[in-house]
């Protein structure tokens, strides 16, 4: 079973970042705002990570 959480661990990490930024913008203003940024940018930087990388020809 130590494959199985190996696998679902980074997905894990990742939906709950998403969901902590989509409540936290729900919240309010001042702080929350940069609770949901962080909450919201690191997936999507995550994601957006082997779109960046240089590819050596």
């Amino acid at each position: 079973m130590k494959w199985r959480q190996s696998t679902f661990s980074l997905p894990l990490v990742i939906g709950l970042l998403c969901a902590v930024g989509l409540f936290s913008a729900l919240l309010g203003d001042g702080w929350w705002d940069s609770l949901a940024w962080l909450g919201l940018g690191v997936p999507a930087l995550l994601g957006s990570w082997p779109l960046l990388r240089r590819t050596r020809d």
